[in-house]
């Protein structure tokens, strides 16, 4: 039987230390695969993708008592697996020598490279397509249209207005259509 994700609930055992590392394990458990693929669309890499998994919930244990609840955890653990991803692409970036422009080709070989894709030349286009966007029109992209995330719910976790948002999306539609059909 599917039991219902309480968020207050998890909250509560998250505040109360004899109840903290069962608090944290259902957090865990909902959130880990959401999280996985938010962060392995950023870094195409699945053992990539998995380690920075890993250094959110450090984090997110870590920094337990500081939030505040202003959001929900959701967002709160969104946020921290964003950051930890561009920081993650900025540093492998850095490690590499690359410029702007091999960044996406770099990115691109580690999805092709990667056992673990198993999509088929259709998908892999739209993700060389995605690759080429600018970093916050991707993310915004991948956010939009794999997650199906609500605007006000991005502009939570990246904290930029819905507006900015919108705008964003459709010009990423825009470069990714513009991109399979130059393809083609």
């Amino acid at each position: 039987m599917e039991t219902k994700f309480n968020e207050e609930k998890i909250l509560q055992q998250l505040r109360d230390p004899d109840t903290q590392r069962q608090g944290f394990a259902h957090l865990v458990s909902e959130y880990s695969e959401r999280l996985y693929w938010q962060i392995r669309k950023m870094v195409y890499s699945h053992e990539d993708a998995n380690d920075i998994l890993q250094d959110v919930f450090i984090k997110a244990w870590l920094n337990i008592e500081n939030f505040r609840g202003d959001a929900k955890l959701s967002t709160w653990l969104y946020k921290i697996a964003i950051n930890e991803s561009i920081t993650f692409i900025n540093r492998s970036k850095a490690k590499h020598n690359l410029s702007i422009d091999d960044a996406d080709s770099f990115l691109i070989d580690k999805l092709e490279g990667d056992e673990f894709f198993d999509g088929d030349d259709a998908q892999l286009l739209l993700q060389q397509a995605i690759v080429t966007l600018p970093e916050k029109q991707r993310l915004v992209f991948q956010m939009k249209y794999f997650n199906e995330m609500k605007y006000d719910e991005m502009s939570e976790i990246l904290g930029t207005s819905v507006g900015a948002l919108k705008a964003s999306y459709h010009h990423a539609v825009k470069k990714v259509e513009r991109f399979l059909k130059e393809s083609n």
